[in-house]
């Protein structure tokens, strides 16, 4: 099998360097050589994105919608070699890459219904009033447009659902932007099958040619090419803050700087508050699942503990360590993700300030690239005194920070960068005497928790997945949920233009019986 890049419907790439998958618990190749692109084949995807997006902006929100619906039963129609790929290209378990699949193809869906709701235009109606004193208030009119071309850079940890048809591209063809696709070189047979699944729905649903493309690389040359590409208008990203930094700095040194959506890491903190830790030490220690599970590989995963010593705190430890102990080492998704926790892991273990809790005693050596838990401390002054301590380690590893009292655990939750969530395991008659905790929580985190694990990231409306830097970019926007079609919106107004020239959503009379604020008032 040979696959090479999929750019539109008609254009043939070349037949350029090839590179094979790796299973990585076996460390062998997989079948399949992929064509690796090149800057042409980059240029022409992007050309014929710009030209789709001629047509693709003003399509429909009904015809956009079903394109999406098809792109969902096109993914579920692969059956089950889509799972048994991922899974020999990952490393990840049957039960959780099917659940994926439903989040990809639910997530489709949900987008599919926004569209045909419609409301998330924003539409808003001044009328002209004419003869306001002291001045007449002309007629102003506003609604989200689409930005444009988008490039969107497949993950790692998810090889569906924030990948080639993942959120990130449900969202931007929802918006009426085409999408260009940089799949991620760890996972290429599965972003193969999909991608070929989005390219029979939009034929199927006579969307442009040039409304999705899919290139393959193992390197960063494509990725750096569609980036700086001119028709290039946004840019989404989920991985490393090393590479999310450079993806930003190279859009803001273009010509036309464009935005970039990066999330890149986080150590989700989980604070345990003194009456909790007293009541329900042991259940708090079954957190041991959210530190561990899928090896840690998780972008909520809690990588830091923050507590006030305590004969409860002692109880919490030791029913944790007996919790990590018992679990078995899982495959993680690469080689360098692997080498990259033994580094980090390791070198806060050869920390003299860094004592070790537990770590697991059984690991499968029968496969490699295993992630092996650990579980640390380290007092508060420690803590405070080294920036390295704050730095996420991806991967089934977390660190119990120990304060001597309130306001010293005040002052490690003071110390902390931009997070995507932080939880606070309480009892409710306590949350009244720690509003000096609470209060701030909102300021350091995009996703603040009561008494839950932060892994497991609802896929909704209400939902914020985004944080303060270094956890994104720009923390205003999510990156899971409906609300992320803003990120390739922008507003527009039309002043003074006659109800047959405006968008059907600004018209006075509102074909698409969508709710728009007319005059102040909601109205459908």
């Amino acid at each position: 099998m040979e696959t090479r890049n999929l750019i539109g419907y008609n254009y043939q790439p070349e037949q350029g360097n090839k590179f094979k998958a790796v299973d990585p618990a076996l460390g062998i190749d997989l079948p399949g050589e992929f064509y690796a692109a090149n800057i042409a084949e980059a240029d022409a995807a992007m050309k014929l994105a710009d030209k789709a997006f001629a047509v693709f902006r003003s399509i429909g929100n009904t015809k956009k919608a079903a394109f999406l619906r098809s792109i969902a039963d096109e993914v579920i129609a692969i059956g089950a070699p889509l799972i048994e790929r991922a899974m020999a290209e990952s490393g990840l378990p049957e039960a959780r890459l099917q659940g994926e699949r439903g989040r990809t193809t639910n997530q489709l869906k949900m987008f599919a219904d926004l569209l045909e709701e419609g409301s998330w235009v924003e539409a808003i109606i001044d009328t002209a009033i004419p003869d306001r004193q002291p001045l007449p208030r002309i007629d102003i009119r506003k609604m989200m447009v689409p930005l444009g071309p988008c490039v969107v850079f497949g993950a790692s940890n998810f090889p569906m659902a924030f990948s080639v048809a993942g959120g990130d591209t449900a969202a931007a063809l929802a918006a009426g932007c085409p999408v260009v696709v940089k799949a991620h070189p760890a996972h290429p047979g599965t972003s193969a099958l999909v991608g070929e699944a989005i390219k029979k729905a939009a034929e199927k649903t006579g969307m442009p040619e040039g409304v999705f493309s899919i290139l393959y690389d193992d390197g960063y040359a494509i990725g750096e090419a569609l980036v700086k590409h001119p028709k290039t208008k946004i840019v989404t990203f989920t991985g490393s803050f090393k590479g999310g930094m450079a993806l930003v700095k190279m859009a803001r040194e273009r010509d036309e700087p464009i935005p970039v959506f990066a999330e890149m890491g986080s150590t989700n903190p989980i604070i345990l508050l003194p009456k909790a830790l007293e009541n329900r030490a042991e259940e708090l220690a079954k957190l041991s699942a959210s530190i561990t599970g899928n090896a840690g590989q998780f972008c909520t995963q809690p990588g830091l503990l923050l507590a006030v010593k305590s004969d409860s705190l002692e109880k919490f430890k030791k029913a944790l360590g007996i919790a990590i102990a018992d679990v078995n080492s899982a495959t993680m998704l690469t080689p360098g993700i692997c080498a990259n926790f033994n580094k980090l892991s390791g070198g806060m273990l050869a920390d003299k300030a860094v004592s070790v809790i537990a770590k697991s005693d059984k690991v499968n050596t029968a496969q490699i690239n295993q992630g092996v838990a650990v579980v640390t401390e380290i007092t508060a002054a420690a803590f405070l005194a080294d920036e390295k301590f704050k730095e996420e380690v991806f991967g089934p590893y977390s660190m119990l920070v120990v304060a001597d009292d309130i306001a010293q655990l005040e002052q490690v939750i003071a110390s902390l960068h931009g997070q995507l969530t932080v939880t606070v395991m309480a009892e409710n008659e306590e949350l009244p005497n720690y509003t000096s905790i609470t209060d701030k929580l909102a300021n350091l985190a995009g996703r603040v928790i009561l008494n839950g694990p932060p892994t497991g990231v609802e896929v909704g409306n209400a939902i914020h997945h985004g944080g303060p830097f270094p956890s994104t970019s720009d923390s205003r926007f999510t990156s899971v949920g409906t609300s992320s079609i803003k990120r390739f919106v922008r507003p527009v107004c039309w002043q003074n233009w006659s109800d047959d020239l405006l968008p059907d959503e600004l018209k006075t009379d509102n074909p698409l019986k969508i709710w728009r604020l007319f005059n102040n008032e909601w109205t459908k």
